[in-house]
């Protein structure tokens, strides 16, 4: 078995200038102790079993050699990779061709739910690494399209997960579809004895690269976790995230059904976030992903479903909203944060009950997670003014002020000059909210006494901060409803309800996904059976309105319009709706 080594250099792996090239385009600085283990035996031609988890650069330690033993010259298939999920095939597609660019490899990505013509055009023009996930490839495979005689090297990608999807028997069809000599390299974050009993009947005389959770967890992690009861979880939770103000964060939960109550109930406090999870359709999951990549959305709450085989970039925080069953889901889950050199920020929530489950994860990941206090109303608004402070003083490192310096003297003619910078930064900090450049100092630490730091459940309508000037602006509510399509706000009428499965949190991913506005230009929403009212800003209605024409919310055709006298008579004949004020908590009113 492999041993863990200093990670070195890429150039003293047996890389060849255009590989070199590649790594160097895409910023890759020092190899990973996977790459630096698995690629010098992969370019030998060995087979290798490879334990690792997410996030320690696992693509690259196989993908680098698939393109370094690249024939340029003979446009046929050379490299298959499998893995589990088209998220995952598609991710890896990309990669692959970035680490190929100088070398001209033509790649393919082919997985369920993508139009076959694609697919079978790009299989008879020829391609030289395909990757995908087994069912369409068996397919593939039956059809004839899919030629295996020139493969030399077969990679299995999260091979354990592949095996609790059921796809055993597919991979030992495709397995033995291949010619006989070839490669086999088995990357996989746990190695059951099935993934074992697979290996010795596939493998020849595998090398065995192992990376123990421990060592696996990327060193610029900061691992903390913060003790409070079951029932102050919310609390917690939206605390945390008003004192970190991550760029992009992913809440990790135990349930589905979690998932959607808890980004509902982030939505309500004004963060832009949306759930994903097994029962969010494929069309839906896809458009979540984009918006999270380019950062319209700023938290993500998923099952462990988003910690493995989903393209999802290198985010600042993980939050564990529920501890993780054991060390390994762990480790796949933080594996998230952290990547490529990095900073990353992982946070647990941990219930009294749950210190004996933590301790053993723990000592399964030989680490101790830093306990710290939760932040209170006052942590959280000191931690605004000192970052609101640092933006001050880098725009004024930054130059350029004549213009405003014009004002200034204007105005301080007949005003006090500390008085002017004082509005001004009342007027900034109302504008817009602060964002951290870097992950914050922790508030303290030292154990919690859950007596005392536990947060109450959370008050429906109280603010969090109290009169923290810094804190993000939020919408009162109105004092009365105003008229349909008036000035100010415009009420939408959707075909879909609580008989479709379609909850406030639905409607609010969906609208601000496909419209691209934020969640704050959202206001109420009235929740009928089989249909409901969304108020938005009257100048975005149309813009709402042109988006949701195609858009699906659970699999039901939006069909929005503007709401007419007719459809409020429909509604004073319906059952009372559940009513949800955006800025109320998603409180329910009757």
């Amino acid at each position: 078995m492999s041993e863990l080594e200093s990670p070195g250099v890429f150039e003293a792996l047996g890389l060849g200038a255009q590989t070199l090239q590649a790594i160097a385009a895409l910023g890759y600085d020092v190899p990973t102790a996977v790459q630096s283990l698995a690629i010098p035996l992969m370019l030998q031609g060995r087979d290798v079993t490879v334990q690792a988890p997410t996030g320690t650069g696992k693509t690259a330690a196989y993908g680098l050699p698939i393109v370094e033993r690249l024939e340029e010259s003979a446009l046929r298939t050379q490299a298959l990779v499998i893995v589990p999920t088209r998220e995952l095939c598609i991710q890896i597609a990309e990669a692959l061709h970035g680490l190929g660019r100088f070398r001209q490899m033509v790649t393919l990505s082919v997985y369920g739910g993508q139009p076959y013509e694609r697919q079978l055009r790009a299989l008879a023009r020829g391609v030289q690494v395909v990757i995908g996930t087994p069912g369409r490839l068996i397919d593939h495979l039956n059809r004839g399209t899919l030629k295996l005689q020139s493969v030399r090297t077969v990679v299995l990608d999260e091979a354990d997960e592949m095996l609790n999807m059921g796809f055993v028997e597919d991979i030992e069809t495709l397995l033995a579809a291949l010619p006989e000599e070839h490669q086999t390299a088995l990357f996989s974050a746990t190695i059951p004895p099935r993934i074992q009993s697979l290996a010795r009947k596939y493998l020849r005389d595998p090398e065995r690269v192992s990376l123990e959770a421990g060592k696996a967890v990327a060193p610029r992690v900061r691992q903390v976790y913060y003790e409070v009861p079951y029932h102050g979880k919310p609390e917690a939770l939206a605390r945390i995230l008003d004192l970190e103000n991550p760029d992009s964060a992913i809440v990790f939960v135990r349930t589905r059904r979690d998932a959607d109550v808890v980004a509902e109930h982030l939505n309500s406090l004004g963060h832009i976030a949306q759930a994903i999870h097994g029962d969010v359709a494929q069309s839906q999951r896809e458009r979540v992903l984009e918006r999270f990549r380019t950062g319209n959305t700023e938290v993500l709450v998923g099952t462990d479903v988003a910690g493995r085989g989903l393209d999802i970039p290198d985010v600042s925080h993980v939050i564990n909203y529920d501890l993780p069953a054991d060390a390994e889901a762990y480790v796949h889950r933080i594996g998230r944060t952290g990547r490529a050199g990095q900073k990353g920020e992982a946070v647990t929530l941990v219930t009294p009950r749950e210190r004996r489950q933590l301790a053993e994860i723990e000592r399964g990941i030989n680490h101790r997670l830093q306990p710290l206090r939760l932040p209170t109303p006052a942590d959280v608004a000191m931690r605004r003014r000192e970052n609101f402070r640092e933006e001050v003083l880098e725009i004024l490192d930054g130059g350029g002020l004549d213009p405003f310096l014009a004002i200034v003297d204007e105005l301080a003619a007949t005003r006090d000059v500390n008085e002017l910078a004082a509005a001004a930064f009342k007027m900034a900090s109302e504008r817009k909210p602060v964002r951290q450049r870097r992950s914050p100092k922790p508030v303290a630490s030292g154990p919690t006494s859950p007596s005392t730091e536990s947060p109450a459940p959370s008050s429906a309508a109280a603010p969090r901060v109290g009169s923290d000037p810094f804190a993000k602006p939020r919408r009162t509510r109105p004092t009365a409803r105003p008229a349909t399509g008036g000035d100010g706000v415009a009420r939408l009428f959707l075909r879909v309800g609580k008989r479709h499965g379609v909850r406030p949190a639905d409607l609010v991913g969906a609208i601000a996904n496909e419209a691209g506005i934020t969640g704050d230009d959202i206001g109420d929403i009235d929740l009928y059976d089989t249909f409901s009212f969304v108020e938005v800003p009257s100048g975005m209605a149309t813009q709402v309105l042109n988006a949701l024409k195609t858009a699906t919310i659970r699999g039901q055709p939006a069909q929005a319009t503007i709401a007419r006298p007719a459809d409020e008579e429909a509604s004073s004949r319906s059952e009372r709706p559940a009513r949800f004020d955006r800025q109320y908590k998603g409180r329910t009113r009757h």
